[in-house]
């Protein structure tokens, strides 16, 4: 039996797919790792815990799964994105990670923007916000001018992890396009950009293609994980360009959305030039050549998960969601904002907070739960919004993640969206997407479309209901006016939080 590896290498967990040549998951294994809030908005990680955790879930996979380590081909990569990873002379990290979700970089990005001007959204086609790399770069520069002195390139989470499997360091140009150092259309680190801002090009590693073998796995790691030395790795990609390669968004018309810890609507984008003026992000795609634009909610299936751990940390989801298919579309009039940790899309606000506006006595905990989900789903639909006034069709959509594990999740995104919503028969998101692009790397099928018509398999369907389609409507006109009503209330109780 010959097998791929899929590595997902996510906020809170690394996660290990055995997929054979059918598209099959023979064998999956996970491993978590904690996250550090030192301070308000900071978000890190120890790089060693990804390497630990990496090799702790390949051991397991390939000790349980009954695979021997010569029918494991290849082994690809889906990670987080925007993650800075600061080496020194000997490619060791100079202090923890600072990830997507952290939000300290307020000033930097306001420096960026005065420093490049136009020039930025030209070039690295996106606009300066908290979770980018350059803004990480630049705050360590200043607040820790003695540990930046020792650094001498960055990399992004699972390009770090994958260096340690094989010794060798590159980039792909998905997860670079998120570092606001590219040249997004021209496929080069930016240097003009470099040059604004004193940075030398040695300080970027080589650019490849997500599908680019790199290297092999050293013989050391190979005794830790069973792995055979020399097993063929690639590149891989950024975490949304491999859920969409995953979900088979791979030609134009098809749209994803993404509900993990953060949320995505992503489309399809085949000219380099499509301009949305750095509304929505416009990145790379894994598929070589092509690129994907993309909104993002920040607090997504965060923001659920926080609602269960705080009023019912004991319960499991399934018992906590049970009744809410029983309360109608609308929630009784009670809406909730998921700006948890801020908003990126369409907001790029990293001070605004949640809120719950209309409760009254009749709520029940169910009316709360329904809320999060749909308020949840209003902020992915803000988006859609402005795909649809660029002119992009989205009357099908195929849906990942959290989101689309609930039957009555699925169905309130297509009322939501006004558009079919697809679920998939065998989700496995990014993962899914990384063991795609090492199928395509060892030459098992000639391009990553062949690869998902065999791969990716569509399961239930489900079409907007008139009437909740006209009930959302009504309500998403309400919910889009919530942000400008409470963004000074929420700028003047900033000062009062720890």
């Amino acid at each position: 039996m010959s097998c791929v590896i899929g590595i997902d290498l996510g906020t809170s967990a690394v996660k290990a797919l055995l997929v054979d040549r059918d598209g099959k998951v023979r064998a999956e294994a996970s491993r978590n790792y904690p996250l550090f809030h030192e301070h308000t908005g900071w978000s890190e990680q120890r790089p060693e815990d990804w390497v630990e955790g990496t090799i702790g879930a390949l051991r397991e996979l390939i000790s349980t799964s009954g695979v021997r380590p010569d029918e494991v081909e290849g082994i690809s990569f889906s990670g987080q994105m925007h993650g800075l990873v600061l080496l020194d002379e000997a490619n060791r990290p100079v202090r923890n990670a600072i990830l997507w979700n952290d939000t300290r970089t307020t000033a930097e990005c306001r420096e960026i923007e005065r420093v490049l001007g136009p020039d930025l959204l030209g070039i690295a086609r996106n606009p300066a916000l908290e979770g980018f790399t350059l803004p990480k770069i630049l705050w360590v520069k200043r607040h820790e001018p003695d540990v930046f002195a020792k650094a001498k390139r960055f990399l992004l989470p699972k390009d770090y992890v994958r260096y340690r499997l094989t010794g060798e360091i590159h980039m792909d140009y998905s997860d670079a396009a998120g570092t606001l150092l590219l040249d997004v259309a021209g496929k080069k680190w930016s240097t003009e950009i470099l040059a604004a801002f004193d940075l030398p090009a040695s300080f970027c590693p080589p650019l490849v293609e997500s599908h680019d073998h790199v290297g092999g796995v050293l013989p050391e790691v190979a005794d830790q994980t069973g792995l055979a030395a020399g097993t063929k790795v690639f590149a891989g990609g950024a975490d949304n360009a491999c859920g969409a390669i995953g979900a088979g968004i791979l030609s134009e018309g098809l749209t994803m959305c993404s509900i993990g810890t953060s949320g995505v609507i992503l489309t399809y984008e085949q000219n380099r030039d499509t301009d949305y003026a750095g509304k929505v992000h416009f990145f790379n795609h894994g598929k070589a050549d092509n690129f994907y634009a993309m909104g993002v909610t920040l607090a997504a299936g965060y923001s659920l998960s926080w609602f269960k751990q705080t009023f019912a940390p004991n319960e499991s989801f399934a018992d906590f969601l049970r009744g809410v298919g029983d309360i109608k579309p609308g929630s009784g009039g009670l809406l909730f904002t998921p700006y948890l940790v801020g908003e990126r899309t369409p907001h790029a606000d990293a001070v605004i907070r949640a809120s719950f506006i209309g409760a009254d006595g009749s709520h029940t905990r169910d009316h709360f739960a329904r809320a999060v989900m749909e308020g949840i789903t209003f902020s992915l639909n803000e988006s859609m919004a402005i795909f649809r006034e660029a002119g992009k069709p989205a009357g099908r959509v195929i849906s990942i993640g959290g989101g689309a594990q609930n039957p009555v999740w699925l169905q309130m995104q297509a009322d939501i969206f006004g558009a079919t919503v697809v679920a998939l028969e065998n989700e496995q998101g990014p993962g899914l997407g990384a063991a795609m692009l090492a199928a395509y790397g060892c030459g098992w099928f000639d391009s990553l479309d062949a690869c998902a018509a065999k791969f990716v398999k569509h399961a239930a369907s489900y079409d907007p209901n008139p009437e909740a389609v006209e009930t959302y409507r009504g309500l998403f006109d309400i919910y889009r006016e919530i942000y400008t009503q409470t963004r000074g209330l929420n700028q003047a109780l900033a000062a009062y939080r720890g």
